[in-house]
């Protein structure tokens, strides 16, 4: 009896894959705004999630919450996208300016038609950049704006004396402008953003950006409208009219089953939705690699930069919640979603310079959640902070080699992803992530010219592929020491468990 039921009993080989890092070829730098973040107005990202205002019996700091503002340092969080997104085109930045009294309110359109009060606008945002230590990124009005009033917030933001702008900013209790580099003219011109053929955007850019200046000093980076995912023909329109009047193109890509009727839960899915998943991510490769060649054949030489500036999950909101607030929880799925799609925005930084998860607290895939007092980090906060050891630093190409599995929708994708760099101090960090949730991977790992004395690293697990933080219990899904890596002739041999995500440190 005992040997036929051993027999019933489904038998996992273990898999084997190999890969070789070249550090010798190692020559591009990975942009840390590739690790930037995004934060609109929308549902509880800014309200409650990022800021609870002074008076707030949540522990605060000149109203934005103590435990995300140390949450998001940890993070080494690079650049941060706001105020939208679909909110952008409908945002006029003056009524945001002032005593918070004296600041109208507005009705939010676009998300769940919530009463925004204005109590966070220009000041508020810029003071929060600078106290996390990280880049603004402005999304500017040209849906519903106008080029006078794009044109005074830049100058209101930015110019340092003189001008009747950096006067009213003066009054407003701010003396000394704010460094603003990345700076977007519109967002999603073709949708919400106006719905606008890309011949009369790339026109409205070329109008719009003209009285974006300079101010003492201060230079920026201009960033046009791009296309959603598979819409090749917008990137080929603005890369002919504009070309070198934009120093990036934003391109938007989410990992969604589709526009219409239900996404699917972000925490109640089969073994066959999880694998969909993966190789829905991964088809951004193919999408990144159609609009890079378009823009090659405009510049060869590789001066505009392509900003992936919202991608991630998009489920359907938690039961419960409020219709059109887009709060979703976050699951081991959705860390595999970022680690797999950061590997993929690697192999590209010679093109890829920034890029904006969506969102960064309570919205889509966010790093934080929060209710109330208490604050979780999600699973994909955890792959954020486990990767940044890749800020700034040089890729290493490598060569991988290992099973691939044909799922949902004829797409393949490889039971194993990876990346390499190596830091300012000359360790190689490797990023591993075992995509199969019953087998674990046995991998030789081969470094090139460099031979590893020791290795260390860090695991990101669970017992279930849909496991998530909860306020209840907020470390089911936590980074944990990984010990399954060894040293062997200079060379790394590591068992990966199923469904784990590990990140390794050579010296």
């Amino acid at each position: 009896m005992g040997l036929a039921l051993f027999a019933a009993m489904p038998v996992f080989a273990q898999q084997k894959a190999t890969i070789n890092v070249h550090p010798e070829q190692g020559k591009e730098i990975i942009s840390k705004h590739i690790y930037g973040q995004f934060a609109e107005h929308l549902g509880t990202c800014i309200y409650g999630g990022l800021w609870v205002g002074e008076d707030s019996k949540i522990p605060n700091t000149q109203g934005y919450r103590n435990d995300v503002l140390q949450a998001l340092k940890d993070l080494k969080v690079p650049v941060l996208r706001w105020p939208g997104g679909c909110f952008a085109d409908e945002y006029h930045w003056m009524d945001g300016i002032g005593p918070k009294e004296n600041r109208p309110r507005m009705v939010n359109n676009n998300w769940g038609g919530t009463v925004e009060d204005n109590s966070f606008g220009t000041h508020e945002f810029l003071n929060l950049c600078e106290l996390i230590g990280c880049e603004p990124y402005i999304s500017g009005n040209v849906g519903s704006g106008s080029v006078e009033e794009m044109a005074k917030w830049v100058e209101y933001m930015t110019s340092e004396q003189g001008s009747p702008m950096a006067k009213l900013r003066k009054e407003n209790g701010r003396e000394k402008p704010w460094k603003v580099k990345f700076f977007g003219v519109g967002n999603e011109s073709w949708g919400c953003g106006g719905s606008m053929r890309p011949e009369y955007y790339a026109d409205l850019y070329r109008r719009y950006s003209t009285y974006c200046r300079d101010y003492d000093g201060n230079h920026l980076f201009k960033i046009a409208s791009g296309a959603s995912d598979y819409d090749y023909n917008w990137t080929e329109v603005l890369m002919k009219n504009v070309g070198h009047r934009m120093a990036g193109v934003s391109l938007h890509y989410y990992t969604v089953m589709g526009w219409s009727g239900s996404k699917g839960s972000a925490t109640q899915f089969t073994d066959d939705d999880y694998y969909w998943t993966m190789g829905k991510c991964l088809e951004i490769e193919p999408v990144l690699k159609k609009h890079m060649a378009i823009m090659d054949k405009y510049d060869p030489k590789k001066q505009i930069g392509l900003m992936v500036d919202e991608w991630g999950t998009w489920w359907d909101e938690e039961p419960g919640t409020v219709r059109g607030h887009l709060y979703q929880q976050n699951t081991l799925r959705d860390a595999f979603v970022a680690s797999l799609t950061l590997d993929v925005f690697h192999k590209y930084t010679d093109r890829i310079k920034m890029t904006n998860i969506a969102q960064i607290a309570n919205v889509l895939q966010s790093m934080i959640l929060t209710k109330d007092d208490k604050m979780i980090l999600t699973p994909t906060y955890h792959v954020f902070e486990m990767y940044k050891v890749h800020q700034d630093a040089t890729y290493l190409p490598l060569e991988l080699n290992c099973e691939r599995k044909v799922v949902r929708d004829d797409r393949i994708v490889p039971m194993v992803s990876a990346t390499a760099s190596r830091d300012a101090n000359g360790f190689i960090h490797i990023s591993l992530s075992n995509v199969d949730l019953q087998e674990s991977q046995e991998i030789e790992l081969n470094l090139g010219e460099v031979k590893a004395k020791s290795v260390t690293g860090r695991i990101l697990t669970a017992n279930n592929i849909g496991d998530y933080n909860s306020f209840e219990k907020p470390s089911v899904v936590a980074p944990k020491e990984f010990t399954g890596a060894k040293v062997n002739k200079g060379s790394l041999k590591v068992t990966l468990p199923a469904k784990s995500i590990v990140v390794l440190e050579v010296k």
